[in-house]
């Protein structure tokens, strides 16, 4: 148990667990006030987005020389980091939301949660832990700026907006999650 409570520290997890539940209810609240309504996806992608760039800080460590020459599989365990941290973002929106007697859609949070969290460890492993955030950033930047069309490029770039069932979403989304939990968890954080 101490490793474990270790490593939390080393990556900044207090901090980033204490941003994640502020952005959901900061969120939540203005889902109230704002009337986006339960069909609107933007909020509730906005606070996971939220949440995934807070837990980005901690993929990389205090010192990446000492991560990378440790006697440890760091494989695993960084694989493990990542899909605990997008259970973890998905299940503080559903709770915030379920507490607030908002109509949560499941199969949206868990899609934009997987998809987002392969983002951020693209983001670490290509552009190192502290910039993490960046695609994942840019992805909902630019989900915000196109305007929706049937075409399967536009459906691919606005992939965290389209209605839950969208075969393109869906598929974006684990091809992100994939290829980014197992780039991080093979070559790590960007020195």
């Amino acid at each position: 148990m101490r490793w474990l409570t270790l490593y939390a520290r080393s990556r900044r997890a207090p901090a980033s667990l204490a941003a994640v539940l502020i952005s959901a209810v900061a969120v939540g609240a203005l889902a109230r006030i704002g009337g986006g309504g339960p069909v609107d996806p933007r909020l509730s992608t906005l606070a996971l987005a939220a949440g995934a760039t807070a837990l980005a800080v901690g993929l990389g460590g205090q010192d990446l020389a000492l991560d990378r020459t440790a006697a440890i599989r760091w494989v695993p365990r960084r694989a493990v980091h990542v899909l605990l941290c997008g259970m973890l973002i998905g299940a503080v929106l559903l709770a915030v939301q379920t507490m607030e007697g908002q109509p949560a859609s499941t199969a949206l949070v868990v899609r934009n949660s997987a998809g987002l969290m392969g983002l951020v460890a693209l983001g670490a492993a290509w552009c190192g832990g502290p910039y993490a955030w960046i695609p994942p950033f840019a992805s909902l930047s630019l989900s915000f700026v196109v305007p929706p069309a049937p075409d399967p490029a536009t459906q691919v770039l606005t992939w965290m907006l389209l209605p839950p069932g969208t075969t393109a979403g869906v598929w974006t989304a684990l091809v992100l999650a994939v290829a980014g939990t197992t780039a991080y968890a093979v070559a790590g954080p960007r020195r």
